[in-house]
């Protein structure tokens, strides 16, 4: 790792570095918005291009990294949201509507998904191999009795995805304006009744 630049205050490591290198991308956003450059974030922690070139290749990588680094936090929001729904498709519907409500507010994670930001990478992830796992994740910690209510584990990876591929649709969807109920109604329709029919199914082989 370089010594020099920081503003004075040197890293202690590369972990150190990456922690404050996106600190200093989220200040940059909250400042420039989409127009976030590699330049700004290099300003605001008192080094060169080059000292955050060493950590990401580029712009987008670091806004990715950036995104990446807030979904916690945009996701502990949504679960807050869906407290106390143990419907399965009332809660998967709700789900859905508030990941797109907060990512509308949110200046992180929403940033990648303007359309001014798109790309066939940041599209392609949606529905990636680490992302399905994590929506499982997500699946598995809502307040629904899945076993109870007929669903196995292979229903439900089919659940994450159906989740994944609802919110990839809608995204790249700019021209779409539903919110509120219209939203909701719409949702339950298209995601909604494809999780009560696999409840129907019982069972799904793979």
């Amino acid at each position: 790792m370089r010594t020099h630049g920081w503003s004075g205050r040197v890293p202690v490591n590369d972990a150190e570095a990456v922690a404050r290198i996106l600190a200093a991308t989220r200040t940059t956003i909250d400042r420039r918005g989409t127009a976030t450059s590699i330049a700004d974030v290099a300003r605001e922690l008192g080094v060169t291009r080059q000292t955050v070139y060493r950590y990401f290749s580029g712009t987008e990588e670091l806004l990715s990294a950036t995104a990446l680094d807030a979904v916690e936090g945009l996701l502990e929001r949504v679960m807050t949201r869906l407290a106390g729904i143990a419907e399965p498709d009332a809660a998967l519907v709700e789900g859905i509507a508030a990941v797109l409500e907060e990512l509308a507010e949110d200046d992180y994670v929403g940033l990648l998904l303007r359309a001014d930001k798109l790309s066939v990478p940041v599209v392609g992830g949606f529905t990636s191999a680490d992302a399905r796992r994590f929506a499982r994740t997500m699946v598995d910690r809502l307040e629904v009795g899945w076993a109870e209510n007929g669903y196995d584990a292979h229903a439900l990876d089919l659940i994450a995805e159906i989740v994944l591929r609802t919110l990839q649709s809608m995204v790249i969807d700019t021209e779409s304006h539903r919110t509120g109920a219209e939203l909701r109604a719409f949702l339950d329709a298209w995601t909604g009744a494809a999780v009560r029919e696999l409840a129907r199914q019982g069972p799904v082989v793979p």
